[in-house]
Formats: structure tokens, C-alpha cells, sequence
């Protein structure tokens, strides 16, 4: 008699355990098309190169409020959606060949927005535009990179402590536009200024911007630029 208690709490563990094993299994399946967590989303597709809180690492820093003043929700869906041709930047749209669904996507953009953006974080500085909207004057670019960049990045553009962006192998691996918004966001991970703060006092202009953009892409040897899109990169 005195082991009755012991078997009593068996039988009410092995009953235990039963009902955890049936809850378990009736959990419900979440397909991946019907995921609806940002963080879920954006851990699996987008932290890897673009840091987990959006701060960069491979590439942009698509969480920085430099970034999202000047990309707009539209933008940063078609580059979601369609990825950049060329570069390490795939679709990520079903109807592109990726996987996500457009809610998802939207769920992404959206997500992105809330968590990050900081509208008044600007102040009263004008950030140069996303896209250029004019031809860059590739010699007067170099004459701008002489002054805002070659202090981290040497003379030609392939060295110093900020590391080589003139070189061939870098270039083919990136798009105009990459190199036009890492230019004004910077790589705040790597400790490179937004387009404020290579001079002080002194910031980078939009023409700016576009020059040394096009001064940039003169570095690329023809063979490798051939499949470089126009649109780039994020």
C-alpha cells in the first residue's frame, strides 16, 4: 500500500505526457507562403547581407534613416521583388522566381519602415536623391574623389584603410546605384560616413555624388562591366 501514491503519479505523468504528445501533434503547419512575422521574414531573407537590425554588413544598411529618407516604399519593394540582375541582390517574389508572396513582401516594406525610419533624423540637411537624374562628368568625379574619398580610400582609389573601391573584382560585383547610395548612406558598420561627413562641414552635393559615381565606374575593366546592370544593387 504504501507505493500506491508512486504509481498513482506514474499513471498521471504517462497521462501528462499523452496529452502533450497529442497537443504537439495538432499544432498547426505554417506553410512558408502564409508567414506573417516580420522579424520571421526578415531573419530568413534579409539579415544576412543587410544586418540583423538593418544596420549592413555585405551591403547597404537598409535600416539606416539616411537610407530610408531617400528610398521610398515603391522602390524598395521593386528591389525586393525583382532583385538586381548581375549582382548578389536575387528575387524574392514568386512571380520572379523567389519565394515570397506579395503580402510578404509588403510585410517586409512595411516592417522595414515602422522599425527603422526616422523622418526627423535629417534635421535640416537635404540629402542628395536616390537615383541621378543627370550624366555624371567622370573627370570631374575624379577631381571629387580626390577630396572627399582618398583620405581612407588612397589617390586611385585602391587602397588605404577604408579599403580598395576602384578595384575591378568590387566593381564587378556592385551596380551604379549601389555605388551612388552606399556614396550617400555610407557604411556606417565599417565606419564610413553618410555623404556629411567625409569633409566637415563641407557635404557632398548631388552633382557631387553623381560625378564620382561616374568616375567609379570608369575603374571597371569592360569585360566584367558588360554585366553590370544600370538599376544596381541595395
Amino acid at each position: 500500500m504504501k507505493y500506491r501514491p508512486l504509481a498513482i503519479t506514474a499513471i498521471l505523468g504517462l497521462a501528462s505526457c499523452g496529452t502533450q504528445g497529442r497537443r504537439f501533434a495538432e499544432a498547426p503547419v505554417i506553410r512558408p507562403n502564409e508567414v506573417a512575422d516580420f522579424r520571421v521574414l526578415y531573419g530568413q531573407n534579409c539579415s544576412g547581407c543587410h544586418g540583423m537590425n538593418g544596420e549592413g554588413g555585405l551591403s547597404v544598411g537598409i535600416g539606416s534613416p539616411v537610407y530610408l529618407a531617400i528610398a521610398d516604399d515603391a522602390t524598395i519593394r521593386r528591389v525586393i521583388q525583382a532583385g538586381r540582375p548581375g549582382t548578389a541582390m536575387p528575387a524574392f517574389a514568386q512571380k520572379a522566381g523567389g519565394l515570397l508572396t506579395d503580402t510578404q513582401v509588403d510585410i517586409l516594406v512595411q516592417g522595414i519602415r515602422d522599425r527603422w525610419a526616422r523622418p526627423d533624423s535629417l534635421g535640416k540637411d537635404k540629402a542628395p536623391a536616390y537615383a541621378s537624374s543627370n550624366p555624371g562628368d567622370a573627370a570631374r568625379g575624379q577631381n571629387v574623389f580626390l577630396t572627399f574619398c582618398s583620405s581612407c580610400h588612397s589617390q586611385d582609389g585602391r587602397g588605404g584603410k577604408g579599403g580598395s573601391i576602384a578595384d575591378s573584382s568590387y566593381l564587378a560585383l556592385v551596380s551604379d546605384q549601389h555605388l551612388r547610395t552606399v556614396t550617400i548612406t555610407g557604411m556606417p558598420s565599417l565606419g564610413a560616413p553618410d555623404w556629411r561627413g567625409n569633409v566637415p562641414g563641407k557635404p557632398l552635393s548631388d552633382a557631387d555624388v553623381t560625378d564620382v559615381v561616374a568616375w567609379l565606374v570608369t575603374q571597371r575593366t569592360p569585360l566584367l562591366s558588360q554585366s553590370i546592370p544600370k538599376g544596381g544593387s541595395e
